[in-house]
């Protein structure tokens, strides 16, 4: 069975830092792409940053120069650190593990991060 469990969000003041947590099982974690996505209040879940299976990363522009994505292959986890926090970044945090070889995509449940004074 898969898992992938988000842990970290929180409450935080604009400018504020987080780092969130996404550990998993179930899965040859090095066989898929691993990333973070995040979705707002009446607004489409969206990309926030991802690993290729290169280890390249892909994010988005509004949060490059202040989020960093990181794994670590042997604990089977993927982080991401985020700093410089705006309001805008107020969101519902889902870690991703995506194969197009297996053509599975994976979602955790979510980590609420809100940003306000």
């Amino acid at each position: 069975q898969v898992q992938l469990v988000e842990s970290g969000g929180d409450l935080v003041q604009p400018g504020g830092s987080l780092t969130l947590s996404c550990t998993t099982s179930g899965l040859s974690f090095t066989d898929y792409k691993m990333g973070w996505y995040r979705q707002a209040p009446g607004k489409q879940r969206e990309l926030v940053a991802r690993f290729d299976l290169d280890n390249t990363i892909k994010s988005s522009d509004s949060v490059k120069g202040r989020f960093t994505i990181s794994k670590d292959n042997a604990k089977k986890s993927v982080y991401l650190q985020m700093n410089n926090l705006k309001s805008e970044d107020t969101a519902i945090y889902y870690c991703n593990a995506w194969s197009y070889t297996y053509n599975k995509d994976y979602y955790g449940q979510g980590t609420q991060v809100t940003v306000s004074s």
